[in-house]
């Protein structure tokens, strides 16, 4: 068996649109996701045994059985015994607690490698089935590109792909957020306004939100999407960061596409259409808040997901 090394993307939501609970205790959810060129990179190689080591050249990503990356290996030797150990190398690119998926994305690279290095042929359907079982991220990471997400994120439609645009993410260093802590704190606040019957949660479906961004991305209008950008979970998580507010406030000074903040946060990203636009974005906001602990990164849209980097 030969090594794989993997290119796992980063993710933004364009759209995330709480409707309300599921029988499962998970949201019910309409979000439009986007894979962005911002990747970490995943080598997997085979090991004697039924060993699974994980390593990871950043301090703050755990390297036992809680990575999701451990956890893909080891459903995987669940599903396929006999193939052995596997050694997952992570090269983190995606700043982690940043709600841009980059534990998914690993998880979803070391599904894609196991598939690859013991050759069991399995479709993106079947690989997105397991994924599901690991997150509700992981599914979307698989692959990637423009993607609208229902049910908990699991149930994916391609969109038209968005080639001309751009993303600058930004980020607190010292931030991250938890993600069961943005969804209960919103839970906390805005129970009452769910949709929890089969009924409620369509029409709320088909009047929400995601209508007018859907039709502009329908039409390629980059203005229009820009102002229809949309994520319900900014309403628990900007009061409780007023950083992050004040991060979003400043890049809407400089009147990019768009602005928003990414998944549960604490990430905020600005749409523009040429790189040139995106770097001169990331420098006013760099020189408008003067904090070293701020990250800036230009990304592009991509069409997809995981992708094979080398085999060695």
């Amino acid at each position: 068996m030969q090594s794989y090394t993997l290119l796992a993307p980063a993710k933004i939501n364009l759209l995330l649109e709480v409707i309300g609970d599921r029988p499962d205790g998970y949201h019910e959810l309409v979000m439009v996701m986007q894979s962005v060129d911002l990747a970490d990179e995943v080598k997997i190689t085979p090991l004697a045994g039924d060993r699974i080591i994980v390593r990871c050249d950043h301090p703050m990503v755990p390297t036992d059985s809680s990575n999701l990356a451990y956890k893909a290996a080891r459903l995987m030797q669940q599903q396929y015994p006999g193939h052995g150990g596997v050694e997952i190398q992570i090269q983190k690119r995606i700043p982690i607690g940043a709600g841009l998926a980059g534990g998914s994305t690993d998880g979803a690279a070391t599904l894609v490698g196991l598939d690859l290095m013991w050759n069991l042929g399995l479709t993106q359907a079947e690989l997105e089935y397991y994924a599901a079982q690991l997150g509700s991220d992981v599914p979307f990471c698989v692959g990637g590109g423009t993607k609208l997400a229902l049910g908990r994120g699991e149930e994916l439609s391609p969109l038209a792909d968005l080639d001309q645009c751009y993303a600058v993410l930004a980020k607190y260093d010292s931030l991250s957020v938890s993600t069961p802590w943005a969804y209960q704190t919103y839970r906390t606040r805005f129970a009452d306004c769910y949709a929890n019957s089969p009924e409620a949660q369509e029409v709320r479906r088909r009047q929400g939100p995601s209508v007018p961004l859907l039709k502009a991305m329908q039409a390629q209008d980059y203005v229009q999407i820009g102002q229809c950008l949309h994520n319900d979970l900014e309403r628990a998580v900007l009061d409780e960061l007023p950083r992050v507010a004040r991060l979003k406030e400043t890049f809407l000074k400089h009147q990019p596409l768009g602005c928003l903040m990414s998944g549960s946060g604490p990430t905020v990203f600005a749409l523009t259409q040429t790189q040139a636009e995106a770097q001169a974005l990331a420098q006013q906001v760099q020189a408008a808040i003067a904090d070293a602990d701020l990250q800036c990164w230009v990304t592009q849209f991509c069409r997809f997901g995981i992708s094979v980097l080398e085999p060695v």
